[in-house]
């Protein structure tokens, strides 16, 4: 069993899978990395790139030290190089359970077998995954946020087996990269923040669906009280409609 995490693997590299790995290797961490969409990697970096003005004013990462994370991690053109080495595998694929199962089954068998498999999932408990693998003692879920826009939290929920031992060295793990633990101890879908975060888009967007209030207030209400630079619609929108529209439907 891992008793320390020194190399990290993240398969797929999208927008959040990009931003576990640039911070990972920002925090001295090994870094490999895989997506099957071998330009995803460089358009999630184009696309950070350009939104990091706001995270900066938060205390994200500056410029330089985002590049510095890029220049440092291993991309690989297929799964079983990413995962050789890992002592923790995170999946970050999209929010579809069928898929998260077939890519865990993937990590399962090509990962150490002392390695840690985490998914990403913003919303599904890591129960409906760790049956296609021969270690749910060592699976969990490790949610992040959006940490190179500020938001630097990451949800940490176990699944059916998990170990306390893996629970534990996640959660150090987490604050290593001076991201906040929150816990969850009993299974929930939606886990700690997103919980509250779906209550509210589901009331908005039926306020905006049946005309009682246009989007754009709801969003100046919302910055005006929170003293947010951002409403709750401009949230969703930065996240990114086609993952809230799968979250929304899981």
């Amino acid at each position: 069993m891992v008793q320390k995490i020194e190399r990290v693997s993240i398969v797929g590299t999208g927008n959040l899978g990009t931003q576990i790995a640039v911070y990972a290797a920002h925090s001295g961490y090994e870094v490999a990395a895989y997506d099957p969409d071998g330009k995803a990697f460089f358009r999630a970096c184009e696309a950070l790139k350009a939104r990091m003005e706001g995270g900066i004013e938060k205390g994200a990462l500056t410029p330089g030290q985002f590049q510095s994370g890029v220049d440092k991690i291993h991309l690989y053109d297929g799964p079983a190089g990413a995962l050789d080495n890992a002592d923790l595998v995170i999946e970050a694929v999209s929010e579809d359970l069928e898929l998260k199962r077939k890519v865990f089954g993937q990590m399962d068998a090509l990962a150490p077998p002392g390695a840690i498999l985490a998914t990403n999932s913003s919303s599904l408990p890591v129960s409906r995954i760790e049956t296609v693998t021969g270690r749910p003692e060592q699976c969990l879920n490790l949610h992040f946020y959006q940490p190179l826009m500020g938001i630097n939290m990451v949800d940490i929920m176990g699944g059916t087996k998990t170990s306390k031992e893996v629970f534990q060295t996640c959660r150090e793990w987490i604050r290593s990269l001076g991201c906040v633990p929150l816990t969850v101890n009993r299974e929930i879908f939606g886990f700690c923040y997103n919980r509250v975060w779906r209550s509210v888009k589901r009331e908005i967007l039926h306020m905006w669906a049946e005309g009682y209030v246009d989007f754009r207030d709801i969003d100046r209400a919302w910055m005006i009280v929170n003293g947010s630079g951002i409403g709750p619609f401009g949230r969703m929108d930065l996240v990114g409609l086609d993952v809230v529209y799968d979250i929304a439907i899981s």
